[in-house]
């Protein structure tokens, strides 16, 4: 696709105060569905939790010993956003202890394809951008 082909558009830089929960700055009346998508999926770990989950269910232990690294205080707030925003369910399985388990609703699944072209991505380009990462950082210097 070439520059004439696509479309730009203006979004507000910032706006209103938001009232009641969720993040600083954010109006559900006015959404930006860009802003968004992308603080979900440019944050630390909720690419890692959703493409986890893809191949099926999972409880929280097993979900904390799959995405490497992660705390459980942060993959308790990143589950939490997620299922806020209709991609992950909660169901609590009633046992002794009760056992929680997450998965992907269909929200969830639907943007499992658009994260894999993502990653693919990535991956074909990893060596051509650390390549222009060095050459940047020698003419930086």
């Amino acid at each position: 696709m070439n520059d004439r082909n696509m479309q730009v558009t203006t979004l507000p830089a910032t706006l209103p105060a938001a009232r009641g929960r969720g993040r600083p700055g954010a109006r559900e009346d006015l959404p930006c569905p860009i802003r968004d998508v992308l603080d979900r999926i440019g944050d630390a770990w909720s690419v890692l939790v959703l493409t986890t989950l893809e191949p099926g269910p999972a409880r929280f232990n097993q979900l904390r010993r799959q995405v490497g690294g992660i705390s459980q205080r942060m993959l308790t707030v990143t589950l939490r956003h997620l299922e806020r925003d209709g991609l992950v369910s909660r169901t609590v399985i009633p046992s002794t202890p009760p056992q929680v388990e997450y998965a992907l609703t269909g929200l969830g699944r639907s943007l499992c394809m658009p994260l894999k072209v993502l990653a693919d991505w990535a991956c074909s380009h990893q060596t051509v951008i650390r390549g222009a990462r060095r050459q940047y950082d020698m003419a930086d210097s």
